[in-house]
């Protein structure tokens, strides 16, 4: 027989302290997992533009098969199949922050990409006109130009990432969406648990937005100066 469905607004309030360490176990996976991420994606984007083949190719093959595949499958591989294959065993917050940064240095890659190209070759020349090194050139010159850049992207690319801890329930990483699966493996009140959770995660993704949306328009009067 159907039972009418009850929306109870109280279980979403005794879910939210629950869901504490999930959002800290978000919030850590995705700082520290973008913060590798970032290293990886300068190294594989400044490697996209050398000038010697070899670096170019080996980049754009990591960048096509991290974007080629889905992360799931990425987390999936890293926690089953690297340990069947070599015998050692990956801890799933280690799996967890490893398939972050792997898969969002391939982003970050072609955002450093975009960044350094977007800078006027004309300062590249200046640079080099007054006795700077190609190397001196990147660092004193064209980077910190490009960087300014990249922060807007950068953002957007961390509440990717934000959200895509989600998908590491498949390992079971104690993020905010396996928390959940707990709590309603408890009271069975999935609607209202789930609508905490989306709540939660629109809450996290609207202070950063709000955040970059701030900096863009610093940016915008400084440019207007």
């Amino acid at each position: 027989m159907f039972m009418a469905f009850q929306f109870k607004s109280d279980v979403m309030w005794e879910t939210l302290p629950l869901l504490t360490r999930g959002v800290e176990m978000t919030i850590y996976l995705t700082v520290v997992g973008l913060l590798f991420g970032f290293f990886i994606g300068v190294a594989a984007g400044l490697m996209r533009i050398s000038r010697p083949a070899l670096p170019r190719y080996l980049s754009l093959t990591y960048i096509e098969i991290i974007r080629g595949t889905p992360m799931v499958v990425q987390a999936l591989f890293l926690y089953f199949g690297v340990p069947l294959a070599t015998g050692m065993r990956i801890a799933p917050v280690t799996a967890g922050i490893i398939t972050i940064a792997v898969n969002s240095g391939a982003y970050i890659a072609e955002i450093v990409r975009g960044a350094i190209q977007s800078v006027d070759t004309g300062q590249a020349e200046a640079g080099r006109s007054i006795g700077l090194t190609r190397m001196q050139t990147m660092l004193y010159i064209i980077w910190p130009q490009a960087f300014r850049r990249m922060i807007p992207p950068l953002g957007n690319q961390f509440i990717i990432s934000l959200k895509d801890t989600s998908l590491l329930t498949v390992i079971g990483v104690a993020e905010l969406t396996r928390q959940g699966q707990e709590i309603v493996a408890v009271n069975f009140r999935s609607f209202e648990v789930y609508l905490t959770v989306a709540l939660v995660y629109l809450c996290m993704t609207l202070s950063i937005a709000k955040v970059l949306r701030m900096y863009e328009r610093k940016l915008a009067e400084r440019g207007s100066r």
